[in-house]
């Protein structure tokens, strides 16, 4: 455990959820704990300078910051701040990123591209973080692009939680859907969670952000499915999956999203789908329109995050926090454990 007690501090990336964590650790510790006061702004040509007004020496800082859209000025900050702590003497840095812009360009899909989820990292390092605390990562395997600590927060156990209480006693009729193969193990482990079966939703691209032909792998007629991915970006795939899972005799469609990217058309898009609700978590700040959206809700990470960085602080397991038994009582107050 460190000398001190942790230290929050937040750029401008998603600064309701920054709040709402220290508001939980306070509840956790019995004691305020507030974000540090500090100026994250920008020059009149758009360069970011970053003041910290609070001495830092010595103290063990967790810096909040997803790096959603504007991914690179979300960054940029990250980066800053992290310089801003490390030459004023901080202890330890541990970077608490709910959402890891970057993560799908995690491999060489063709010739001569690059591998950016790669790169962010190496500039993570680079800048002085020693730790990194993120949520659902596109590719578990860039917990390798790092040669520092990373621990990889799971949504499912969250998600599970809302869909035993919101789908009490209709739990026979659930099945679980991945919108692709290459999510059946995150469908699955939620699967496991909920007692559920598990189908696929096979798609075939053409091109980038174009479907070509979808197909159901298992049969979902009366069913009601829950689709469960970790990004939406334009909702294309989604709301084109929940129309051929009604063609295939499905009774609702439902989908459960770690990060609501929710970028250009996907508002209207899943207003308008055949979807009956869109969950989401709070890793990326919801614009007004996504507050606004019928059939969008927003689940929060912030009992967890803020449990995650006391556990980090005092040494203890992260792991547990995947665990019902432990995760149960930290969101008692939002869903019924009967």
């Amino acid at each position: 455990m460190s000398a001190s007690d942790p230290k929050l501090i937040s750029g401008n990336s998603n600064r309701p959820l920054a709040q709402a964590i220290a508001r939980r650790m306070s509840l956790h510790r019995g004691m305020s704990v507030g974000l540090v006061e500090a100026r994250v702004e920008r020059f009149n040509d758009a360069e970011i300078f970053v003041e910290v007004y609070e001495n830092v020496r010595g103290e063990d800082m967790f810096i909040i910051q997803s790096t959603s859209n504007p991914a690179n000025d979300n960054l940029m900050e990250l980066l800053i701040m992290a310089d801003a702590l490390r030459r004023s003497s901080a202890s330890r840095i541990t970077a608490v990123i709910p959402y890891f812009g970057y993560a799908r360009q995690d491999r060489r899909t063709k010739a001569r591209t690059p591998i950016t989820a790669k790169l962010v990292a190496n500039m993570l390092v680079g800048a002085g973080i020693e730790r990194i605390l993120t949520l659902d990562l596109h590719a578990t395997q860039i917990q390798g692009f790092f040669d520092i600590p990373v621990d990889n927060l799971y949504a499912a156990p969250i998600f599970a939680l809302d869909i035993l209480h919101h789908f009490k006693g209709q739990m026979e009729d659930i099945m679980v859907i991945s919108p692709d193969v290459g999510g059946v193990a995150r469908a699955r482990e939620l699967a496991k969670r909920i007692n559920a079966p598990l189908s696929i939703v096979d798609k075939r691209r053409e091109k980038p952000g174009e479907i070509a032909e979808m197909t159901v792998i298992g049969d979902v007629t009366g069913k009601k499915c829950i689709i469960v991915d970790d990004i939406c970006d334009t909702a294309g795939t989604l709301c084109k999956a929940a129309e051929v899972l009604m063609e295939h005799g499905a009774k609702e469609v439902h989908s459960y999203i770690t990060h609501g990217v929710l970028s250009g058309p996907a508002i209207e898009r899943v207003s308008q789908s055949v979807m009956k609700s869109l969950v989401v978590t709070d890793s990326i700040e919801a614009t007004e329109a996504t507050r606004s959206a019928p059939n969008i809700r927003i689940v929060p990470t912030a009992p967890m995050f803020a449990q995650a960085i006391l556990n980090t602080w005092s040494g203890t397991s992260v792991s547990s926090l995947f665990q019902d038994e432990t995760l149960a009582p930290i969101y008692e107050g939002m869903y019924s454990r009967n």
